[in-house]
């Protein structure tokens, strides 16, 4: 008989996935546990692994933006993510998007093949659950994770468990829209040139929607719970009670989307991006909120060629759950409670669906190499994948919170100061990029990149 898996992961969204597939390319076997279908979330819709709830981006795929520089060090390990996304890729300006769909369905064949993945779906409750005759378990259940394990993890874990507010933004049918009111083109020109599907507005159009934004019914909050957003996604109505200019500079911004019934950019716009590769649907980028469905649908019919909209999704807000992870984690994502024990994706304080990605990746590395009986070693921290190490693991005297992939958490030290900030920023994606190279040979030798 074949050995017992030495590793369980809890949790088939996209860490994961991404730590199961690191270690079944390396000839481990691993035990990955999903709950979906046993048991549903308030968001995801399907059984699929690596299911995409709140948008189909991946955001920018320009290496010269960091988290376009996350996905060339992800493709330099080979990650299982990027090569199904890739396959499944929509039109997006530079941003790399896809079809949900055809993408969860194409990482949960990949994952079915390999014969080194054991796929259970049940429902874990607890730590001691996630360790059934010991070995290593990492907990990857995401933002949603389920009201028994969240339990659990806030009794081990103490006071420094943390959560905050995440939203999905509403998606509509395109047999619906009005396109005479409407007008094709990507910001500043970029990727297909026409790749959005844009709405503009005038001053006095702008302002009467943002007044019914501001006055529509939100969902409340239950009594024992608090409004802790995540900076990086808002509720588009949180955002308007900022003032009046805050959706023209955020979700809403004009700017490089030339009206080509005026030749002008219009004084405010709503974009639309494709969410499936037969263009039948479309997500409204930005448009996060917590307003009542019904609301919902009054407020934004209002918007020129919306007027018929029928909505496949409404947005919603949900619970992300996090954990404290300077409190908790070291630098390889592992407890230091428990060296047994390691946690990966959102539920580590990185935000995102590739950097949840790439905390699975890096955890299912460093797994391959205990087993291995070697020393793991973290990626640096001059590196994309680094940072966010170093993001979830480093002491800090302000709150920590969620954090997207930022050039900002890098360690610039070994990179020298250039006048030119253009020449700078090539010279940390290079120098970023031969890390881990060479962080990838050093750490896991002839089988990175197979």
């Amino acid at each position: 008989m074949p050995e017992a898996p030495r590793v369980t992961i809890v949790g088939g969204g996209f860490a994961g996935v991404e730590c199961a597939w690191q270690l079944a390319r390396r000839g481990h076997r691993v035990r990955l546990v999903e709950m979906r279908p046993v048991r549903k979330t308030e968001a995801h819709t399907t059984d699929r692994l690596a299911e995409m709830v709140c948008s189909n981006s991946f955001r920018s795929d320009n290496p010269q933006n960091a988290v376009g520089l996350l996905k060339r060090e992800m493709e330099i390990v080979g990650s299982v993510i990027l090569e199904e996304a890739r396959r499944a890729a929509v039109p997006a300006g530079d941003a790399l998007a896809v079809d949900r769909g055809i993408f969860a369905e194409g990482v949960t064949r990949r994952i079915a093949e390999r014969p080194e993945i054991d796929l259970v779906r049940a429902e874990i409750g607890s730590l001691r659950q996630a360790r059934p005759g010991g070995g290593f378990a990492v907990v990857a259940t995401g933002p949603l994770t389920s009201e028994a394990l969240a339990s659990s993890l806030k009794e081990a874990l103490g006071e420094s468990y943390l959560y905050f507010y995440d939203a999905v933004a509403p998606v509509v049918e395109a047999s619906s829209l009005d396109l005479t009111r409407l007008f094709a083109a990507s910001r500043w020109g970029k990727g297909g040139g026409e790749d959005y599907l844009n709405i503009p507005l005038s001053k006095a159009e702008y302002e009467a929607f943002v007044r019914e934004l501001l006055a529509g019914e939100k969902v409340p909050f239950h009594d024992f719970e608090k409004a802790v957003y995540f900076e990086g996604c808002l509720p588009v109505e949180a955002m308007a009670e900022r003032g009046i200019e805050t959706l023209r500079h955020g979700p809403m911004k004009p700017f490089g989307l030339n009206d080509p019934k005026t030749g002008r950019e219009p004084y405010a716009v709503v974009q639309l991006r494709q969410d499936d590769l037969a263009r039948e649907h479309w997500n409204l980028v930005g448009f996060q909120t917590k307003l009542k469905q019904g609301e919902q649908r009054r407020i934004l019919r209002t918007l020129p060629g919306l007027a018929e909209a029928v909505f496949v999704r409404y947005g919603q807000l949900h619970r992300n759950t996090y954990i404290n992870g300077p409190a908790h984690l070291d630098p390889l994502f592992r407890w230091k409670k428990d060296p047994l024990i390691f946690f990966a994706g959102q539920l580590t304080g990185v935000e995102g669906y590739l950097e949840s990605a790439a905390t699975g990746l890096m955890v299912g590395a460093t797994l391959a190499q205990l087993l291995e009986g070697r020393e793991p070693l973290p990626p640096p921290f001059a590196t994309a994948l680094g940072s966010l190490a170093r993001h979830v693991s480093a002491p800090r005297e302000s709150d920590f919170t969620p954090a997207n992939v930022t050039f900002g958490l890098m360690d610039e030290a070994d990179v020298p100061k250039l006048r030119d900030k253009g020449a700078r920023r090539e010279l940390l994606v290079r120098t970023a990029l031969e890390k881990v190279r060479a962080w990838a040979e050093a750490a896991l030798g002839a089988s990175a990149g197979r």
